[in-house]
């Protein structure tokens, strides 16, 4: 059973940061794309950023791109997102989701490729 455990979220003001963990099994770990999604009330989930096993590729949405940060602590398993000079519009529940590795396609994986997703972590921007 692959379990993704997310936290670090809560409540900033614009501006500020935070970072978000999302734990997980030495072999999910290695065995997966990970990638982290957020979705805002009556808004469609964003894929935010993309990491591929072992960090050798990221990937980061346009809207987040030179603010936000993902990387890897191969000891720990655990998949961060830093999050720097947040915004209000980035207020959402944040997402960790692993995609199983592949031979080929695109990169990064497509949403319909992340089939093992975390609990959320809520994280709130105020102006």
């Amino acid at each position: 059973q692959v379990q993704l455990v997310e936290s670090g979220g809560g409540s900033v003001q614009a501006g500020g940061s935070l970072r978000l963990s999302c734990k997980t099994s030495i072999y999910t770990y290695n065995s997966n794309y990970m990638g982290w999604f957020r979705q805002a009330p009556g808004k469609e989930r964003e894929g935010v950023a993309h990491i591929s096993a072992r960090g050798g590729r990221t990937y980061y949405a346009n809207s987040v791109k030179g603010r936000f940060a993902i990387s890897q602590d191969n000891a720990k398993s655990t998949v961060y997102l830093q999050m720097n000079s947040l915004k209000p519009e980035d207020t959402a529940m944040y997402y960790c989701a692993a995609a199983p590795l592949r031979l080929g396609g695109s990169w990064p994986p497509l949403a319909y490729e992340y089939n093992y997703w975390g609990q959320g972590t809520q994280v709130t921007v105020s102006s």
